[in-house]
């Protein structure tokens, strides 16, 4: 990989792992109209240690309080706010960890096609769109066990290509009522388990491996994804519910038409 794939993968992965916008979709324009070639197993591993970076660092007081909550009361009969979210974490990643132990390679075998992700990409925006508009007042800490469940549930879509990690986990919760900046705060707590999932699952892949490693690419991958994703996460939040989902929802019908357009013969 030259410097120019290192940068622009990196900043792609960075802003698209929290963005509603489809990494995949986005991670598959650069080989169609550059011609690159995979970026291979170890710099995906790299650029997943800088967004987790990101995010953690992002809630690093969410993170402490709510594990000092879930080891302090989050084993008893009735456990803090913090100690019951922490729990409402756990619970909603348990669905999409489970799809992707069972399903990831007949995923990557089936799914994984430009028309799929063109599909799926406008698809879920116009979903996207409908939830925006039914968006309620209900707040992180209002949240239910069932509804924790259907979000989690809703997550495990997004182990198909297009969807959107943070997309579909943000539709599900605005459809259930939560208002925005919460639905995606409780969006971004959700991504640290499963990236640390995915990052751990494709580590034990690179284990295997006997292909030489570039750490000079892989640290400046891992640091711009690491710098892009916190950048991402705040502007993010800062303005999420001044401006809503529409022109998330535009880009992904513009970017699904493009991928329809120009690749799906």
């Amino acid at each position: 990989m030259d410097l120019l794939e290192i940068i622009v993968l990196a900043l792609l992965q960075g802003l698209t792992e929290f963005l509603p916008i489809s990494s995949s979709a986005h991670l598959i324009l650069p080989s169609k109209l550059l011609g690159w070639s995979d970026q291979g197993l170890a710099f995906d591993v790299a650029v997943h240690v800088g967004t987790l970076a990101a995010v953690m660092l992002y809630f690093r007081r969410d993170i402490v309080r709510l594990t000092q909550g879930w080891l302090t009361t989050g084993f008893t009969r009735n456990p803090s706010a913090d100690g019951r979210l922490a729990w409402y974490v756990v619970v909603a990643s348990v669905p999409a960890c489970l799809a992707g132990w069972l399903l990831n390679h007949w995923i990557e075998d089936n799914l994984r096609s430009v028309e799929v992700i063109a599909w799926t990409t406008i698809g879920f925006g116009i979903l996207l769109g409908f939830a925006d508009r039914r968006h309620g007042t209900i707040g992180i800490t209002q949240i239910t066990l069932l509804m924790v469940l259907v979000i989690g549930v809703a997550q495990a879509l997004a182990l198909v290509p297009g969807t959107s990690r943070s997309g579909i986990t943000i539709t599900a919760a605005l459809l259930l009522g939560m208002q925005r900046s919460d639905a995606a705060h409780f969006s971004f707590l959700l991504s640290i388990p499963l990236i640390l999932a995915a990052g751990g699952l494709k580590t034990l892949e690179l284990s295997d491996s006997l292909l030489p490693v570039d750490w000079q690419a892989l640290l400046i991958g891992a640091a711009l994804s690491a710098v892009s994703a916190w950048l991402c996460i705040y502007y993010f939040l800062a303005f999420i519910n001044r401006i809503g989902m529409l022109p998330f929802v535009l880009y992904r019908l513009i970017l699904g038409s493009v991928l329809f357009l120009f690749f799906v013969g």
